[in-house]
């Protein structure tokens, strides 16, 4: 082995069998080479095999892992300083004992580091047996990130190669009374202070595993425990960076994820004085760090979410998140080309939030127009050889609604609104023709609008969707008309010659209507049957 490793691996380990053996399987597997690298692996008070594993590794692979045991301190941090007081690598690369990298990981960190300069290189990472790993910050390799104009400060975790001699230089440490996070601070503030923060997208490097039972630490610690945990963590990261637009960008994280996981579904069953406390605890972060810029940014429901707590509106909070699990997304009021979510608190005195928080704010909201738009009923109306499609259409849209129309569209939606379930479309985009009378009424409880509709049928071969187009705080969506199984009409013949037409529920659960040629359809369905005749006399003949 050399003198200097390039790089050190720090393991911090309690009780992570079996997961631990493909976690070390996968170190010393590395294509960097033995010679090259260093494994400081510390068992934090295991009682498990975990203990034993290590020292087994440590037999097998003499001078390349080390192993040293001590009493459980309650989190990683600990065990991860104690590996670097003793690590000797050019770098430092921290691994969770649950988790894995691919096997040229270490080898290609280190040579972009040292073909860059880098100070920290993050290699691109996922998420394993249902593992949630933020993605965006992996489309493409850059030997120069800039914190701040990108989605690092979404990837905050400490599973990164950092150059020692700055880890050293800052005398980096993890703060060991965090149950939760303390990776945050390391990594915040190496990033701060490198020279060059380098990604690497065109390989897969790590590998994060959520455990079979969900017992990672993430998942285990308690609302109070994470709310203090990142009360600790936002105050370190606005010591190193200063008021204004860097700030804002790295604190969206936490209100996005972490402050915002604090009043999720869970929310309204805690007790009475817990939502009290994480209601203080959050108004008071939002003081000190929730500037407009930084609360318009963030998406309407955290917005709310995060606003209704800092004014410790608390039932007013149970109530939209309990609405929302129940009934979905409430609607939005359109109102002088703007948009508001009604959730509980709007225009209340005696909440006293502005506007402002309840608003759409450049965001895109194609999920949440889908799932408040559906089909009523549908009907045929014919007059001799005339035929219409009369529908009732509700979308979760209220106010000023002139816009709303359904209209029939040629072709499939794009890929892009299956998961959403609906789109924003771009400017300029042309709709479909009108293709009859559509009519709006709001229905009464005054959470929907309904779109009626009376549209022509032609005598032409063609497959369309009905789809709703709505403008929403300067955007126009599209709409796909979802069928929830309720019966839909009959297909019917009409036309002097004779076409048919039937509405139905595509796989996608979205209503298509199909006009064609009579003797074409029936020409179709004899094809159909002689083919399946003919594969059932190749059976027999078997």
């Amino acid at each position: 082995m050399t003198t200097v490793p390039d790089v050190s691996v720090v393991v911090a380990v309690y009780n992570t069998m079996p997961y631990l053996t493909e976690c070390l399987n996968s170190l010393v597997a590395q294509s960097i080479g033995l010679d090259r690298l260093e494994v400081v692996a510390v068992d934090d008070g295991s009682t498990d095999a975990s203990a034993a594993e290590l020292d087994r590794f440590a037999e097998r692979y003499p001078g390349t892992v080390k192993v040293i045991h001590q009493a459980n301190s309650g989190g990683p941090a600990a065990p991860s300083n104690r590996a670097l007081d003793v690590a000797t690598g050019r770098f430092v690369y921290f691994v969770g004992s649950d988790d894995y990298l691919g096997e040229e990981a270490l080898e290609r960190m280190v040579a972009y580091a040292d073909e860059h300069d880098s100070d920290v290189v993050i290699g691109k990472m996922v998420g394993t047996n249902g593992r949630y790993v933020h993605q965006k910050l992996y489309a493409k390799n850059d030997p120069d990130l800039d914190m701040f104009e990108s989605s690092l400060p979404f990837t905050l975790a400490n599973t990164k190669l950092f150059r020692r001699s700055l880890v050293e230089k800052h005398k980096l440490r993890f703060p060991e009374d965090l149950p939760v996070g303390s990776d945050q601070p390391f990594t915040i503030e190496a990033c701060v202070r490198a020279r060059k923060i380098s990604v690497l997208s065109d390989y897969t490097f790590y590998y994060a595993v959520k455990r079979g039972d969900a017992s990672n630490i993430t998942y285990r610690a308690d609302h109070l425990s994470r709310l203090r945990c990142t009360d600790a963590i936002m105050k370190h990261a606005a010591s190193l960076v200063e008021p204004g637009p860097h700030r804002d960008a790295l604190f969206k994280r936490h209100f996005t994820w972490e402050l915002a996981k604090l009043v999720q579904d869970d929310f309204p069953a805690l007790d009475a004085e817990t939502r009290r406390e994480l209601c203080a605890g959050i108004a008071a972060l939002a003081d000190a760090y929730l500037t407009d810029a930084l609360r318009d940014s963030l998406d309407v429901k955290r917005r709310v979410r995060i606003c209704l707590a800092r004014v410790g509106a608390v039932d007013e909070l149970v109530r939209a998140i309990t609405e929302e699990a129940e009934r979905g997304a409430p609607p939005f009021r359109l109102e002088g080309g703007r948009a508001f979510a009604l959730y509980p608190g709007f225009r209340d005195e005696a909440v006293g939030l502005p506007d402002r928080c309840y608003e759409l704010v450049g965001e895109a909201v194609p999920g949440r127009l889908a799932q408040g738009t559906e089909l009523v009923s549908a009907e045929w109306e014919q007059a001799g050889d005339d035929l219409w499609l009369i529908l009732s259409v509700r979308i979760g849209v209220l106010g000023e609604t002139d816009s709303a129309t359904v209209r029939l569209a040629q072709g499939a939606m794009p890929k892009s609104a299956d998961k959403p379930g609906a789109r924003r479309l771009p400017k300029g985009y042309e709709l479909p023709p009108r293709a009859g009378e559509c009519t709006v009424e709001t229905t009464s409880g005054g959470r929907a609008t309904t779109l009626r509709g009376r549209i022509q049928v032609h005598t032409v071969k063609a497959k369309l969707g009905v789809r709703v187009y709505v403008d929403v705080a300067g955007s126009t969506y599209e709409i796909p008309v979802k069928v929830d199984g309720r019966p839909l009409p009959l297909a019917r013949r009409w036309g002097a010659v004779p076409y048919r037409v039937s509405v139905n529920r595509n796989p996608k659960g979205r209503l298509v209507m199909t006009t064609a040629p009579l003797w074409e359809t029936d020409s179709g369905l004899r094809e159909r049957l002689r083919r399946k005749l003919s594969r059932l006399k190749r059976k027999i003949s078997r």
